[in-house]
């Protein structure tokens, strides 16, 4: 069956209403400039017929209702249906507190944007003939009341039942944590652990043997696609984060079942007040970078010295940005050999991350 389609892609909102916003010398995430950046996300893509837009997550600075509420009645206005999960930051508390919301509460606010049943976590619902999106919880919390990444097991019996009755359908999933790796060591080190599922092999087979092979992901703030066998992890950088990038996805599937999806990446360059955007919030993110990179070159698995960190930090003020942006190529000669080959091997063997054609497999 032919099949053409458009959606889009915007992540990592972490909408701030002026009076919700909260200052802390060591914050990474531009929120001032969130409601203005997400508008003229709006603005273009009313411009190009989509047919839809997915949002996997951190829809909030911090899970407020305010926030909430005014994302909500947003998406509501808009003239093509929006799709969200959660992000951590939408439900920091198990159970909501104040000016907070907690994990259950979260459908109640996106009864529009594919919580029917608003007494779950997750959702599938069909976008158009012959296509499926499922949208995945990876929020929980332990014993302790420590947010988690996981997928527990009712969701994922709740997902091998809607996968069984949906062979017949291109099946399009959303989570907000990472199910493959995008860094080197990303599931191992500390670092970078807690932007993946903590159980994704678990997932990753099951949706294997489901046949899915486009997940999309948000969380770790980076433009990066990355593959494991047949399934696609596309994550999408933060509309608050350097290069305050979107997608525009088209899909295509000929008569003779060739499927595949064109993927090209945009970026918010000014908002008011901030004329020149992508040089203010790289600077914001390299004023801020010294402390995870010492962190990064005296952890595992480099476990390099104080003194020796110290003197390599400053060379990587941009090391994040770079990744950050997607496709980035690495050089460090003035480094060690075995510090050069780590941080090196943190580049882009292909550019594929911003803009790229996937040959999916036929229907």
């Amino acid at each position: 069956m032919v099949l053409n389609f458009r959606f889009a892609i915007a992540s990592d909102l972490h909408i701030a209403l002026p009076d919700t916003i909260w200052d802390h010398p060591k914050r990474f995430h531009l929120v001032e400039v969130s409601i203005a950046a997400l508008e003229q996300v709006f603005e273009h893509l009313e411009r190009l017929d989509i047919d839809f837009l997915l949002l996997p997550g951190d829809l909030t600075q911090h899970g407020e209702r305010d926030n909430h509420a005014w994302l909500s009645d947003r998406l509501k206005n808009l003239p093509y249906p929006a799709y969200v999960v959660p992000g951590n930051h939408d439900v920091p508390l198990a159970v909501g507190e104040g000016s907070l919301i907690g994990l259950s509460e979260f459908p109640e606010y996106y009864p529009h944007c594919g919580y029917q049943d608003r007494s779950y976590l997750y959702y599938t619902c069909e976008l158009r003939s012959g296509v499926r999106l499922i949208g995945l919880n990876s929020n929980g919390f332990d014993e302790q009341g420590n947010q988690i990444g996981y997928v527990d097991e009712k969701q994922l019996d709740w997902l091998r039942d809607v996968l069984a009755k949906s062979t017949d359908e291109l099946v399009l999933v959303m989570i907000h944590h990472n199910i493959i790796e995008h860094l080197p060591g990303q599931s191992t080190n500390p670092l970078g652990r807690r932007y993946m599922l903590s159980n994704a092999p678990q997932l990753l087979e099951v949706l294997e043997r489901g046949g899915v092979q486009l997940v999309f992901t948000g969380h770790l703030h980076v433009q990066d696609i990355a593959k494991w066998r047949g399934v696609y992890d596309i994550t999408t950088g933060s509309l608050v984060s350097y290069p305050h990038p979107y997608r525009i996805l088209n899909f295509s599937r000929d008569d003779q079942g060739q499927q595949r999806l064109e993927i090209e990446s945009h970026r918010i360059v000014s908002v008011p007040g901030f004329p020149d955007l992508p040089s203010i919030s790289r600077e914001w993110m390299g004023d801020r970078s010294f402390p995870f990179m010492m962190r990064l070159l005296m952890g595992p698995p480099l476990g390099l010295s104080q003194l020796e960190a110290e003197e390599l930090a400053p060379s990587l003020r941009y090391f994040w940005a770079d990744i950050a942006g997607g496709d980035a190529r690495f050089d460090f000669p003035e480094f060690p050999p075995l510090v050069r080959q780590y941080f090196e091997g943190f580049g882009a063997s292909e550019a594929i991350d911003n803009r790229t054609i996937l040959r999916l497999s036929q229907m």
